[in-house]
């Protein structure tokens, strides 16, 4: 008995130890500043004030803090800082950090004390969010801050008696026994659309108003790829995708302890936020490059990884660039994490062009307006007083400011030029045309006129990360989600060519397995851009893009055909169908990869194709770059809960992640992501 007790304490000892290690390990290459923000006077809790971080003038990023006061800014390096608070009714605050050392948690907790700016009588000669959407067929009503406080009670669930108000259906509100999904709701006048799916707060201690805020995200909803047999489906036929919104969108969720909802990891954008070293082509616009190894979750399998790597074109040899900047000012944009990142974006940006280059400036709320006309980009000082200026109120007119920004890029077209407007908004469209058909319809028109579209995503709380996929997946273009200064410099400068010069147009990836070598395979991510084998050959058929200097990886994992046939393994045989005589054609040939695209200005794709042998590389023997994207897709499959996950870890992520660490930045960043998610997860199971 005693020494089950002794056994116990040890037991005690060594998981503290455990958990110090995991905190340790999760700060390691990266700091911290966090706190509490309270009113000075009383203490009171301070929730959802804006917190901007800044060095040497430059903003760094922003957050807000949360229903306890409390903020978190992290994945910063060492240095001086300064951390700004603001708040309806308190004074700026502005207090001074230092982070002395790598690793470094610094606390920093800021009362506010009251401004005394006494408010004199508002007299509201216009309601920039109208009362009447021209855009609905249904009835509406307003509940008021006044409504809501004379109510009997402050609990969220004894809405559901009142005015007809239901919450039984898993809660979500239901009206008057209408579905939840066909219903509107604005909330600080910014409409939220039932299909955003708003939850009935499950915490009754927080406010309903308050817990709405992070519910109101919208993602596009989409079942994993499964394994195909080579038999009946011998093509997989997709287009490629260069976007990496998802994965920055994810290190802010991990790095806020915000739960992250399946449709916001797509694996494919997790794998291609990072670059993998394979060799520039040498007379193409692209080389492609293929891999074979075991599968480290599943070894009875195999993985196969193809990576296309883009012309680098360098700085001088790219296209002079027409560009107009469409930004979003509407109310929702006003935190510090918003309008105030996306001036910072959008200078350093200018810094990097060259003299002879354009710029142009639109903005939208609740109309659209020209804020500066296309200008030279040698008046650096007249193109960054204008960013300057951007200020933001009003409700969310972007259709307007879509076709505005297109008109001034069409007018100052320029001839085998890179002529692109860059959107930059939380996608939070609640005036004119804002579903995301009639969004889809109006971007997809102003692509023909070889017009390209960029999306840089922002915020937190009603980020619409659906509609933004669909707006650059349209437009010709790409998406990005910027949460911090840092991420801003990687997208605009470090990979100005691969983000804003388009070098081929609709790619298009369509593989032959060899159905002797191949049984069955599943590819992993891409669901969004799956397409019909008949659209390979189909120029009409909008696909994806590449920029200068930009690289592409896909995974498949494999079922070998000796494996599927076996009894109780993979998939059963077939009952009625056996493999024709005849399969065994070309043996050594894993399968045949097929890729089309256009040039920029192109209408007519080129076909390319390229053999896979099978060749399959000891899983040990494997190079830096493909143990790191394997730790990547596992890392994704994690955090889906993939049915086919089988054997994946978080101690295997990390191990192949520092295999193929290689000293950079990027990727160090990376390990400590997945710390920190581990140490959550940990905490959360405790």
């Amino acid at each position: 008995m005693k020494n089950n007790k002794q056994k116990l304490q040890i037991g005690k000892i060594l998981i503290g130890l455990y958990f110090i290690l995991l905190g340790f390990n999760s700060s390691f290459a990266q700091c911290e500043i966090k706190g509490v923000i309270s009113e000075e006077i009383n203490g009171h809790l301070i929730p959802f004030a804006d917190v901007i971080l800044y060095k040497n003038n430059t903003l760094i990023t922003g957050t807000q803090s949360d229903f306890n006061g409390a903020y978190l800014l992290s994945a910063i390096d060492t240095g001086t800082y300064i951390v700004e608070v603001r708040f309806l009714g308190f004074a700026t605050t502005k207090t001074e950090a230092t982070l002395l050392h790598l690793g470094d948690t610094l606390q920093v907790n800021i009362g506010l004390s009251e401004d005394g700016i006494i408010m004199d009588e508002v007299v509201i000669v216009e309601y920039k969010v109208p009362l009447v959407d021209l855009d609905m067929t249904s009835s509406g009503g307003i509940v008021t801050a006044e409504k809501i406080k004379n109510l009997p009670s402050k609990r969220t669930n004894s809405l559901a008696g009142v005015s007809g108000l239901s919450n039984k259906n898993f809660g979500n509100i239901d009206v008057r026994g209408s579905r939840s999904n066909t219903q509107y709701y604005y909330i600080d006048g910014v409409k939220v659309a039932g299909d955003s799916n708003i939850q009935n707060p499950k915490n009754d201690k927080r406010k309903a108003e308050d817990q709405v805020q992070w519910q109101t995200e919208g993602y596009t909803h989409f079942e994993e790829n499964i394994f195909k047999e080579v038999s009946r489906n011998p093509l997989s036929t997709f287009s490629i995708d260069v976007d990496a919104a998802s994965y920055s969108n994810i290190r802010r969720l991990i790095n806020q302890n915000q739960p992250i909802v399946a449709g916001a990891i797509r694996i494919e954008e997790m794998i291609n936020y990072f670059d993998y070293e394979y060799p520039s082509p040498k007379e193409d616009v692209f080389g492609v490059h293929t891999s074979l190894t075991k599968c480290p979750w599943n070894p009875e399998n195999q993985l196969l990884k193809v990576g296309i790597q883009g012309e680098r074109m360098i700085k001088d040899e790219l296209p002079l660039s027409n560009i107009v900047f469409l930004v979003d000012v509407s109310g929702s944009m006003g935190s510090a994490n918003k309008l105030p990142l996306v001036k910072s974006s959008l200078k350093l940006l200018v810094e990097h062009l060259r003299p002879t280059e354009r710029v142009a400036i639109v903005t939208y709320a609740g109309s659209s307006q020209v804020v500066l006309p296309s200008t030279l980009a040698r008046n650096k000082e007249i193109i960054i007083s204008a960013i300057d200026r951007l200020d933001s109120g009003g409700g969310t007119a972007g259709a307007k400011g879509i076709k505005t920004a297109y008109k001034i890029a069409a007018n100052n077209f320029i001839k085998n030029g890179n002529n692109r407007v860059i959107l930059a908004t939380d996608g939070d469209f609640n005036l004119g045309v804002s579903s995301n058909s009639g969004l889809v319809s109006l971007i997809a028109k102003k692509r023909k006129s070889n017009i390209f579209l960029s999306v840089l995503g922002y915020g937190m709380g009603n980020y619409k990360d659906d509609k933004m996929q669909l707006l650059a997946d349209k437009g010709n273009g790409n998406h990005s989600y910027i949460d911090n200064i840092n991420e801003a410099k990687k997208v605009l400068v470090d990979e100005f060519g691969g983000t804003l010069v388009t070098i081929a147009k609709d790619m298009k990836i369509q593989i032959e397995f060899n159905p002797s070598l191949v049984g069955a395979y599943r590819l992993v991510g891409y669901e969004n851009r799956i397409l019909e084998d008949e659209d390979f050959n189909n120029d009409k058929k909008d696909a994806g893009e590449l920029g200068s200097g930009h690289d592409v990886t896909a995974l498949y994992e494999i079922i070998p055909s000796k494996r599927l046939k076996q009894p109780g393994k993979a998939i059963d045989p077939l009952k009625y169908q056996q493999p024709a005589n005849g399969f065994l054609v070309n043996t050594d040939e894993l399968a045949t990869i097929k890729l089309r695209f256009k040039t920029p200005k192109g209408q007519k794709s080129t076909l390319v194709e390229h053999v896979i042998l099978d060749h399959e590389i000891p899983f040990k023997q494997i190079d830096a770059d493909f143990a790191f994207c394997l730790s990547v897709a596992e890392f994704g499959m994690i955090l889906r809960d993939s049915k086919f996950k089988k054997s994946a870890s978080l101690r295997r992520v990390l191990k192949l992640a520092k295999r193929g660490e290689k000293d950079l930045k990027v990727r160090s960043e990376f390990i400590d992501l997945v710390e920190r998610y581990k140490l959550n997860t940990s905490l959360s199971q405790r």
